[in-house]
């Protein structure tokens, strides 16, 4: 049976094994991306067992069971509390609030060649005092988009157009931003080809401008634009490497030490290794090109790796991640040197969002536990630099805190994380997560304080 099944960017998705052995299909696991999901396998009556299967596969057609749609559902709860601004600047008392996001989707598949897929975003804030565009977008489109993918020259074509949303890798610089409420779309096209060990994919987009107020308000101009092109490679030695050139293309973009259209050349390289009890990923970029008349000079470097004991009880798991990005050397000099972290994955660090991938230093030691194979704790220290006290202290998404530009101290602070992650059924799961920062002497003179966060959150997926 072949089964039309999308890869998301940076991931592989196969219908056989290295053997060529067709691979006996189950019910599909709920997927970031939803509409990387196969429903076709309930073609197979014995798999529908649950009360509404008759509505996860619609089938088009008597004679072809990959021609079917599908509808779906996601809803996510989170009570946050945490300080409005970023370590009490402006706003020195703590804020509890719930934000809330509902999705819900139809994929329809004509034949194993075509996919059409549709979804409908309502994500609001409730008792949140200062809310952002990342908090609320009532009714909207956030994806809609027609792909196509067949067989070409001995591997597999994919060309998918529309609004639709992309991660690479752990998602430090290019994700679907799913931490805040919500998430990242862009109005794209996007083309790939894969063979064997080998990928190839190139694309071209508006990113998505989410607007907080009415509802179908969403937009994308030439304004702001991003695209590239990316090369991966399994079995490299025992990893994968994979790179990537894009451009960012931003009108009216401002800095401490410049202002004016920016076009940003970013090149990106990866080596990442899951193998046996280690795993390992080492990405690093480089960014060049212009802000008006200054010149970009700016690059980053990250590295999580970690080594798991199995067999032993809770199957504990030694971790250490640390991540650079260059700031603004000297004022006035003609070059902007600080990093821009393009469209980052909030969590990277943690839900907590305070800091960014920009004049940066990140060591974070960590310990994971699990104590059920369904229940997950994770413990980390957080410490934290400025890579140069000549620029500033930066908050996610990639904003300057003020009054810290320029004034001595490289330390910014350290966190403690605390996080438990509980996969309840197959519908539905929970997290909590504490976080709690205590700020340098940089950030206190700015008028900052230590800043405390707790997230309780529940999921369901459908």
């Amino acid at each position: 049976m072949a089964v039309a099944y999308l890869a998301a960017p940076g991931s592989r998705a196969d219908d056989s094994d290295s053997a060529g052995t067709p691979v006996v299909h189950e019910r599909p696991e709920t997927q970031l991306n939803r509409w990387q999901e196969d429903w076709s396998v309930l073609a197979d009556p014995e798999l529908r067992t649950e009360p509404l299967d008759n509505l996860k596969y619609i089938p088009l057609s008597s004679s072809d069971p990959n021609s079917y749609a599908s509808l779906g559902l996601d809803l996510r709860e989170r009570v946050e509390s945490t300080q409005i601004d970023p370590f009490g600047i402006g706003n020195p008392h703590a804020n509890t609030y719930l934000i809330q996001r509902m999705d819900i989707y139809a994929d329809v598949h004509p034949n194993a060649n075509w996919q059409v897929f549709v979804q409908l975003q309502d994500d609001r804030a409730f008792s949140k005092d200062i809310v952002t565009p990342v908090d609320k977008d009532p009714l909207d489109l956030e994806q809609a988009f027609v792909t196509y993918s067949n067989h070409l020259a001995g591997g597999t074509l994919r060309v998918r157009v529309g609004r639709q949303q992309m991660g690479f890798d752990l998602q430090r610089f290019i994700g679907v931003r799913d931490g805040p409420n919500v998430r990242q779309s862009f109005d794209a096209v996007w083309l790939d080809w894969e063979k064997s060990s080998w990928r190839f994919i190139t694309f071209w987009s508006h990113p998505v401008q989410d607007l907080p107020e009415k509802t179908f308000d969403d937009y994308s101009s030439g304004a702001l634009q991003y695209g590239g092109f990316r090369i991966e490679r399994n079995d490299v030695g025992p990893g994968k490497l994979s790179a990537y050139y894009s451009r960012y293309d931003a009108n009216a973009a401002h800095y401490l030490d410049g202002s004016g259209n920016e076009r940003r050349d970013n090149l990106d390289l990866r080596y990442a290794i899951a193998r046996g009890a280690v795993d390992w990923d080492l990405e690093g970029m480089r960014q060049t090109g212009r802000v008006g008349n200054e010149q970009i000079r700016a690059w980053a470097v990250g590295s999580r790796g970690g080594y798991a004991f199995k067999g032993v009880p809770w199957s504990p798991r030694i971790g250490l991640q640390l991540d650079l990005a260059s700031g603004d050397q000297r004022h006035g000099d003609g070059t902007i040197g600080t990093f821009n972290p393009l469209f980052p994955n909030a969590y990277y660090f943690t839900l907590a969002s305070t800091p960014t991938y920009a004049n940066l230093i990140h060591v974070r030691p960590s310990l994971e536990l699990h104590p059920l194979h369904n229940l997950k704790f994770i413990g980390a220290l957080g410490l934290q630099w400025r890579q140069t006290t000549s620029d500033a202290v930066y908050v996610i998404p990639d904003r300057p805190l003020a009054d810290t530009a320029g004034q001595p101290g490289r330390w910014t602070g350290k966190y403690e994380q605390l996080r438990a992650e509980w996969a309840i059924t197959r519908h539905w799961s929970g997290a909590v997560e504490g976080v709690q920062y205590q700020v340098g002497d940089v950030i206190r003179r700015a008028g900052g304080l230590n800043a405390n966060y707790l997230g309780v959150e529940l999921r369901f997926a459908w």
